[in-house]
């Protein structure tokens, strides 16, 4: 019994090989099927498109983190009020 090779995948495991390839995480056939598949798909070609606008302004944007100490901090701070309004 012979083996087809499958090249056609789903919207839903588009997204995902999209998402692995945005982050080079993506093997070469996943690149080559998603590719296939955006040659049809204008949902996901959208989706591909809108996925990497929003990477590139995150990559851009100067957000900082909070740090650890001052997480630990404000979280010991947050429980403390719980406890003393009896929300907890």
């Amino acid at each position: 019994m012979s083996k087809k090779l499958k090249i056609g995948i789903p919207c839903s495991e588009a997204s995902l090989v999209c998402d692995k390839s945005q982050y080079n995480e993506s093997s070469f056939w996943e690149k080559v099927k998603l590719n296939l598949h955006m040659l049809y798909c204008k949902a996901c070609r959208n989706y591909a498109k809108t996925n990497n606008k929003l990477s590139s302004i995150i990559a851009q944007s100067k957000v900082k983190c909070m740090d650890k100490k001052n997480k630990e901090s404000l979280k010991k701070t947050f429980n403390k009020v719980l406890k003393e309004e009896n929300f907890n």
